[in-house]
């Protein structure tokens, strides 16, 4: 089958279904300019070092790393980034109600800074637009304690208790939250087109949606730069730009 043919083919599955749940990862960010970790461009491929800055038993442990991950909040990509026509492709969707739920292993809020509503947004890795205290669970904007680390604050303590503060992402070393998960994958099991975009689905539990999509009946449709796992129980596989494919395939064009 050709690839026009192939796209042609997913579209009908997607403009047939009514509940289409999207899995997003790290690709969809990439297209706007946010770095993934693990590419060939990625912050831990160029800077192993990095990923202590990720691993919560260091974090906690050591406030120099406190301290170099508060820098870099600082400077984080998400705050210029701005949502692709990959993200606008997924409004457009949730605008024609189809759009079940939109599972993201992102942490970057791009999904509902475009426009999809908050309660289908799914996710599973936290964000880094929200800050907690790891001892009393205080939860606040981000931009807050980053004021406080621009006026001197090196490594700013919680103000109603004096705990360790961090962005409110999962960490290594941090378990995901059981009731994300399993809403996810409830959402998985209910679709009838999944949508895995830019996520390698080599990260579990969050890669196996894949599977329990597809034995629950749905379509399940690929657009990932590179290979994944799932390739050969896909109905479909782009290897090409989100920003290209996914509104042709979603009709936002």
């Amino acid at each position: 089958m050709t690839d026009e043919a192939m796209r042609a083919q997913a579209r009908a599955w997607i403009a047939a279904a009514e509940r289409v749940v999207a899995l997003t990862g790290a690709g969809i960010s990439t297209e706007s300019g946010i770095p993934d970790f693990r590419g060939p461009q990625g912050l831990w491929t160029k800077n192993p070092q990095a990923e202590k800055l990720s691993d919560i038993r260091y974090y906690m442990a050591d406030p120099e790393i406190r301290k170099a991950s508060w820098q870099g909040r600082l400077s984080h990509p998400a705050w210029s980034a701005r949502p692709n026509r990959g993200h606008g492709a997924l409004v457009a969707l949730e605008r024609r109600g189809k759009l079940h739920a939109l599972v993201t292993q992102n942490i970057d809020e791009l999904h509902q800074i475009a426009g999809n509503s908050a309660e289908r947004v799914i996710e599973v890795h936290g964000t880094v637009r929200r800050v907690v205290c790891m001892a009393c669970g205080m939860r606040a904007p981000m931009e807050k304690a980053l004021a406080r680390v621009r006026a001197g604050e090196a490594d700013p303590p919680c103000r109603s208790c004096g705990g360790i503060l961090k962005s409110a992402t999962i960490s290594f070393g941090q378990a995901l939250v059981p009731e994300v998960i399993d809403r996810a994958m409830q959402a998985a099991g209910e679709a009838e087109v999944l949508l895995a975009i830019g996520t390698s689905l080599q990260v579990y539990p969050i890669a196996g949606a894949v599977p329990i999509a597809k034995r629950a009946g749905a379509r399940v449709v690929i657009v990932n730069a590179e290979p994944t796992p799932f390739d050969d129980l896909a109905d479909a596989v782009f290897n090409d730009s989100i920003s290209t494919v996914l509104p042709n395939l979603l009709g936002s064009r």
